[in-house]
């Protein structure tokens, strides 16, 4: 019979089995034997920590892609406690003093510890003024310690010197330093949150000085902070900083450490849900004296969303940079025309400087705001340096004029009324109203409104329109009444809310409810006929922001389809594989009128224009692009006027539309450059990107 398997197979297998055992063996041997006291120490003196890995930061960018905001990566510098303060290796003495050479290095070196400690730097010992956050760690940190709620900052300061041990040999600055760090620390023991973070983005050579120094519990931790790759915008796009209590309140079911980092203001607070990313977790391995052996993600992190924002930057640069022009230089002269006014003792003549200005720029097809400029500014990059300068700045700098601004608009309101005026049934294209100058109706009672630059004569409500005439829109008021007036106005978007993601003020329009509750308790509440005029021509208790002013002047042109304002164009995930977000047009309301209706009313605006007489021609004339226009100015408590304008391009098939605000700007037909500087980059641009396309057609 055959032999299944041969004799020399079974040789050759037992050789190879053999073979492998042996180099087993000699491995093993080395290991445990050779290398075993090496391997045996380096196990020993090895120390796994479990650490937060810092999630980076959406992007932000414009409509184009342009952008704005980004992430630059960062050293902070984190105490280690356990390696710092409880150490059997390091006694208590030694601990803080480590702490106090740690702070000396981090001064020395230009950067900054973070002291939450709400106690003054040296004695008399009392509280500073607290943050919410600040506020909530001291009284998690007297109850844990076992003090009254109502203790005093020398009755804290006392019990901190027990408390961490701190040698009666130091000064006063000393020892509020070391309790100032111990304190942070302890704190987060007491309410069992993310490490203590003991800087924020400090330089290279403040870590190689600690190195150097040698000193322990200190690690560096790479984080991010935010850049901002553009001076333009800062009140839309906003800044992030360390969370309130209350933020924490509202964060912390969502995984948020204590110290993280959240929008503030803008569109960094508007989109904090699609901008923060998920913090991962590391498990890190280190030799005894600090050297990482090895790093394994037990959590990845997960990147924010990129946003893009519905503005234009560069449409937003010339925004800022006209309205900046022409404040300070209309400033100038005014300051020069004033001292020569007093010089000739011509007190009459003075009038007030501009304390700021607004303006915005809307897409008439999709409501989308283009940009919104606000005078005066500031700089993101410097914003925590500059706070205290801004903050005491008498025209308030930190001021979102587009949003927080309510003004009474003056003759921009005329469109509306006009809108109202044909829609109601009481006017229309062939009805006319002869403007003598004053509206003598109620002079009986002691009230006859005049109109400026009148007589206008007979005049339709397109004339009404390109001279402005007050007359003209009295008469419209006084016969369709307030209610007429108030609901159009809101039909329009006036004086309520734009469906912008960022903070803003609502506003209201005239009405006798107002004028009630505004003066209830205060003096006469009722509503005469001098209210209904005043609503008519825009002045009155009417207060809008520009924004609505922008919108509403979009509106007039698309032919009354109010759209909502939302800056957030789209998202994207972080490495922009994935959409995550695309906006749509949203109708928030439509003036349902007849095309009649808003031909007359364009027609009276581009009358404004091309008419010699018209209040918008001198800006415009020559003006290559055609434009419809309506200037505005309302008389306020200071001595000089506020001055507005608003306009819109082509005047055919518009596809912008532009708002004006300048506080005591003294005409609103002086603004007119300012749109006229908008309108000429955005159809160049337009042109400049139409070129560049067909030459690439033209290459392909």
């Amino acid at each position: 019979m055959r032999k299944l398997i041969s004799t020399g197979r079974l040789l050759f297998l037992g050789l190879f089995v053999m073979a492998v055992l042996a180099v087993f063996f000699v491995k093993l041997y080395d290991l445990q034997i050779v290398q075993g006291n090496q391997a045996y120490e380096q196990s020993v003196n090895s120390i796994v920590s479990h650490e937060t890995v810092v999630a980076a930061r959406g992007n932000m960018m414009d409509r184009y892609g342009r952008l704005l905001v980004s992430n630059r990566s960062c050293n902070n510098l984190l105490i280690k406690d356990d390696e710092l303060l409880m150490n059997d290796d390091i006694s208590i003495a030694e601990a803080n003093e480590i702490i106090l050479q740690m702070c000396s290095i981090i001064e020395e070196n230009g950067d900054h510890y973070n002291d939450e400690l709400p106690i003054t730097m040296e004695p008399p010992w009392e509280f500073t003024d607290m943050s919410s956050t600040q506020s909530l760690l001291l009284k998690a940190w007297l109850n844990a310690n076992k003090l009254d709620p109502d203790a005093s900052a020398v009755e804290v300061m006392a019990k901190m010197r027990s408390r961490y041990s701190i040698d009666g040999n130091y000064s006063a600055e000393d020892l509020r330093i070391i309790a100032g760090v111990r304190y942070c620390v302890n704190v987060r023991w007491v309410i069992n949150t993310s490490d203590y973070i003991f800087a924020r983005d400090v330089s290279i050579n403040t870590i190689t000085a600690l190195m150097e120094a040698d000193l322990p519990g200190i690690e560096v931790q790479v984080s991010y902070v935010r850049e901002y790759n553009t001076t333009y915008a800062p009140h839309i796009l906003g800044y992030t900083g360390l969370m309130s209590a209350e933020q924490y309140k509202r964060y912390k079911d969502q995984g948020y450490p204590l110290d993280a980092i959240v929008g503030q203001s803008g569109a960094e607070a508007a989109f904090e849900s699609m901008l923060h990313g998920v913090d991962g977790e590391a498990e890190i391995t280190r030799t005894a004296d600090g050297i990482v052996t090895g790093t394994t993600y037990t959590k990845t992190p997960k990147p924010g969303n990129n946003i893009y924002l519905t503005l234009d930057i560069r449409l937003q640069a010339a925004a800022e940079s006209t309205l900046a022009n022409y404040i300070e230089s209309t400033n100038l002269q005014t300051e020069a025309e004033n001292e020569l006014a007093q010089a000739e003792h011509r007190p009459g003549d003075v009038r007030e400087l501009i304390t700021g200005g607004a303006i915005v720029a809307i897409d008439t097809r999709t409501g989308e705001p283009l940009a919104m400029a606000s005078y005066p500014s500031y700089n993101l990059e410097t914003y925590w340096d500059d706070y205290s300068t801004l903050l005491e700045n008498e025209n308030h700098p930190l001021t979102n004029r587009v949003l927080s601004g309510l003004y009474s608009p003056g003759s921009t309101w005329k469109p509306c009324m006009a809108v109202a005026g044909i829609d109601t049934g009481f006017f229309g294209a062939d009805t006319m109203v002869n403007c003598t100058t004053i509206f003598d109706k109620y002079i009986a009672d002691g009230y006859a409104p005049g109109c400026s630059g009148g007589p206008h004569g007979e005049l339709n409500v397109s004339g009404a329109l390109t001279y402005s005439c007050n007359y003209f829109f009295f008469t419209v008021g006084d016969t369709i009444g307030i209610d007429n007036i108030d609901k159009y106005a809101s039909l329009l978007g006036l004086g309520e809310p734009t469906g912008i993601e960022l903070a803003e003020a609502t506003g209201r329009v005239s009405s006798p409810a107002y004028k009630a509750e505004l003066y209830k308790g205060l003096r006469d509440q009722a509503w005469y006929a001098a209210d209904t005029l005043l609503a008519s021509i825009g002045q009155g208790l009417t207060g809008i922001t520009p924004l609505q002013l922008g919108r509403y002047a979009a509106a007039i042109a698309n032919g009354g389809t109010v759209y909502s304002c939302s800056i957030l164009k789209s998202a994207s995930s972080y490495d922009y594989s994935e959409s995550v977000y695309e906006r749509k047009p949203e109708v928030m309301s439509q003036v349902e009128t007849s095309q009649i209706t808003w031909d007359l009313i364009h027609e009276g605006m581009r009358g404004a224009v091309t008419n010699r007489w018209g209040t918008a021609y001198t800006p415009f004339a020559g003006f290559q692009y055609e434009v419809a226009a309506k200037t505005g100015t309302t008389e306020t408590e200071s001595s000089t006027n506020d001055a507005f304008f608003i306009c819109f391009a082509p005047y055919q098939s518009p596809e912008i539309a532009v708002a004006v605000a300048i506080e005591n700007g003294s005409r609103g037909a002086n603004l007119g450059v300012m749109a006229r500087d908008m309108l000429q980059y955005y159809f160049d641009f337009q042109v400049s990107t139409q070129n560049t396309e067909d030459e690439l057609t033209l290459l392909r």
